[in-house]
Parts: structure tokens; sequence; C-alpha cells
């Protein structure tokens, strides 16, 4: 999965590819699940699976959960 991170917040950036990042665990899940794509909206990281999208993650704010995927379980203590 390639992201264009031109346009991502630097504090998601932090979050999900530093080691010790918040998300850093969300990102390497999604690396490893073919049913999940991901896209930069207006610094946001939308997330989606099967075309529906399921996550939206910010830099400051938390998370907003769409819809109900095990990927979101991931997050639950940032909610």
């Amino acid at each position: 999965m390639t992201i264009d991170t031109a346009n991502m917040c630097s504090h998601l950036q932090k979050k999900l590819f530093d080691k010790n990042g918040e998300y850093h665990r969300l990102w390497m899940a999604m690396l490893d699940d073919e049913g999940l794509t991901a896209v930069v909206r207006s610094r946001q990281l939308h997330i989606y699976r099967n075309g529906k999208k399921v996550l939206v993650l910010a830099g400051k704010s938390a998370p907003k959960i769409i819809r109900e995927d095990p990927v979101c379980e991931m997050i639950a203590d940032y909610v």
C-alpha cells in the first residue's frame, strides 16, 4: 500500500509511521490486509474496505469510526 504523505498532517504521519506512534500497529495491520485501501484527503487518512469507508484518522483529533470493522478495534483505546 502506498500513500501520498505529502498532503498528510505531520502529526498523523508521526502517529502512523513512528514505531512508538499510537497508530503504528494499525498501519502494520493495514499493510498485511489486502482488503483495505487508504487515501489522504484534507490532511486526514481515509481507510476503506472493499470500497466502503470504515475509518478516518486525523492528526490531532480523535479517529472517526464510520463502519464496524476489525481494523477499528485496533484503535478503540483512542476513540
